[in-house]
């Protein structure tokens, strides 16, 4: 095990002092797990990108269900609707 030190701003310092204390942890072994769950989070390799990824089609299209035609001409009619007479 290597030895080492980091420098912490001061208010992120206090929060994991207390999260370690309210776990009974010390600083240390508090670093040590969340260095683990970093680097299991962020491997050093990147995952490869698919060249043949698309967005997800959706399952409905238009508002609430509507289709383009009816949203139109509910647009239309709300339009009318704030005319003046």
């Amino acid at each position: 095990m290597k030895k080492t030190q980091i420098q912490l701003p001061d208010e992120l310092y206090k929060r994991a002092k207390a999260f370690s204390k309210e776990r009974e942890w010390s600083l240390a072994e508090t670093f040590r797990r969340a260095a683990e769950q970093f680097m299991d989070r962020y491997p050093s390799e990147p995952a490869p990108i698919d060249k043949e990824w698309s967005p997800p089609t959706p399952l409905q299209l238009g508002w609430n269900g509507l289709s383009a035609e009816e949203l139109h001409r509910l647009a239309i009619d709300d339009m009318d609707a704030k005319l003046p007479n």
